[in-house]
């Protein structure tokens, strides 16, 4: 997942408090930002979802509802795909290769399915994540062409 040789074209940072209606806002700016591509609504739907589950999980396991944390939510659009980051500085993840398991939660109520979301619905998912300092987990979606304002300018 090294971005470092491609080409920014657009790029938006959020920051926001730990607050459920705030999944809201995130997945409606990452999915507002995401149509500035020609994509359909089915890929802006897996976009939106694979958001919403990311934020969610910094609200349910790293902060464990508490609405005194921050996240943040950046989005870059390179020339081959778009990168979104979801970071907070909760709680961390013990084991992030079994937190990525089908069906695994430390939350008794929860399916454990997000991470399963986010890997069905990006080409690339990497969580890093350390105990007691947060959780950064990254998307990538793979898309074809530049972005029309940029197409016209050249």
């Amino acid at each position: 997942m090294d971005v470092s040789k491609r080409r920014v074209l657009n790029f938006m940072k959020l920051e926001f408090p730990s607050l459920p209606e705030n999944v809201g806002l995130a997945r409606v700016a990452v999915a507002s930002f995401a149509a500035q591509d020609d994509m359909t609504l089915n890929d802006l739907e897996e976009i939106k979802v694979a958001t919403s589950e990311a934020v969610s999980n910094c609200l349910i396991h790293g902060y464990q509802h508490r609405p005194d944390g921050m996240v943040r939510v950046e989005v870059t659009r390179y020339d081959d795909s778009l990168a979104i980051v979801v970071e907070d500085d909760g709680s961390g993840i013990p084991d992030v290769e079994q937190a990525t398991q089908p069906t695994y939660s430390t939350d008794p109520e929860r399916m454990g399915l997000g991470f399963v979301f986010m890997k069905s619905f990006m080409d690339e998912v990497l969580v890093e994540s350390e105990v007691n300092r947060g959780t950064r987990v990254t998307m990538v979606r793979k898309i074809g062409g530049v972005l029309p304002a940029v197409a016209h300018q050249n």
